[in-house]
């Protein structure tokens, strides 16, 4: 007998939220991990939140709903919280019922500028690798470092005169149109009226300018996970510079090397590094700094083939992680999203190294 197609809605419901997920589902073990993480945090938000006025937003609640955003490659608040409200794997992972209404995106978003800075996702990001070290997964001998550009949040329209003299608007309107063809713009007379901290740069010949920051990823190299990370402003110095101050605070065994592509071959570098005594194992140019003391070592020919592994973390930021362009403005903002982001890339990455198939489900 046929049935009929008919919706019946129920009163209530008899199964909880809970219950709705499978078991062996990855997310209900990134789930545990992640609140084990959160529960190390309670301090830290603890001293963020004042005793008196109305409760916020719960932060464990605003992080699992951001990891979900880094996760899931979705771009705004406003569609982070239309998803909460009707996928029900999203709602049990943020930690919400089936009844409890969802937050209005503007209020997300308030609220989330206050946890989402430098400082707390940092706290985040080390308490991930915590995780890491204690399963055994991080090597403190062999790492990588290498640097991406990260698009600003501003049109390069935003450029312009930092006197105010640049060329009139040739049409009005909201977006109006600006003919720039002849006039040069460089950092030093020119800034972004929408992000003051974005500078005009390009990666190389051949490639045209873009009003960006550059992302700094410190990789080891047996499991590929990142184990220091920073933005900085766009110049030409700002990969050598980073990498020297995440190896200095990051690299603490002797000897141990640290790989990383042709851009930072410079003999300048490579003495900095021997001097923090770090083995440099740096690709190198026609005119090299780095001679055969390095090169005859078998070693460095395995540096350099894991060196490309770290490409694999910045691909996976930039679209699976939302990183090929800054949801922020401002370098304070953007290197807190950069940080989260990789502490997410971590935490994919300890998945498929313990077998739970997270890009199962993910990406």
């Amino acid at each position: 007998m046929r049935k009929t197609d008919v919706t019946q809605h129920s009163l209530y419901s008899y199964r909880t939220l809970e219950e709705r997920i499978p078991d062996a589902h990855p997310l209900r073990k990134l789930r545990v991990l992640v609140d084990a993480i959160l529960a190390n945090m309670n301090d830290d938000f603890q001293a963020l939140y004042s005793r008196r006025g109305r409760p916020s937003i719960a932060p464990e609640r605003l992080l699992r709903a951001s990891l979900i955003q880094t996760l899931f490659s979705i771009r705004s608040e406003r569609q982070l919280v239309q998803h909460i409200e009707y996928n029900l794997l999203y709602r049990w992972f943020v930690g919400m019922n089936l009844d409890e209404a969802v937050w209005n995106h503007s209020t997300f978003s308030a609220n989330r500028e206050r946890l989402f800075s430098e400082a707390m996702t940092q706290r985040f990001f080390a308490q991930v690798l915590r995780i890491a070290e204690w399963q055994s997964l991080i090597s403190d001998e062999h790492f990588t470092v290498d640097g991406t550009m990260i698009e600003a949040w501003a049109s390069v329209k935003s450029f312009t005169k930092k006197d105010g003299s640049g060329p009139p608007p040739s049409d009005e309107g909201r977006n109006a149109t600006v003919d720039f063809k002849g006039e040069k713009r460089s950092n030093e007379t020119h800034q972004s009226t929408t992000d003051p901290d974005a500078r005009l740069y390009k990666k190389g010949d051949g490639d045209k300018s873009r009003l960006c920051y550059l992302g700094h990823a410190l990789m080891e190299n047996r499991n590929g996970l990142v184990v220091d990370a920073t933005t900085t402003l766009a110049s030409g110095t700002a990969e050598r510079d980073a990498a020297l101050i995440m190896a200095e605070r990051s690299i603490q065994k002797a000897g141990a090397t640290l790989g990383a592509d042709k851009g930072y071959d410079a003999a300048e570098f490579v003495k900095q590094l021997r001097d923090q005594g770090v083995t440099p194992h740096v690709a190198q140019k026609k005119h090299s700094a780095i001679d055969g003391r390095t090169t005859r070592h078998a070693g460095y020919a395995v540096s350099i083939k894991k060196r490309k592994l770290v490409e694999e973390i910045f691909g996976w930021s930039k679209t699976i992680g939302g990183l090929r362009k800054a949801r922020f403005v401002g370098l304070a903002k953007v290197r807190a999203q950069t940080t989260f982001t990789f502490a997410a890339y971590n935490l994919t990455r300890m998945a498929s190294i313990f077998g739970w198939r997270l890009s199962a489900v993910v990406g």
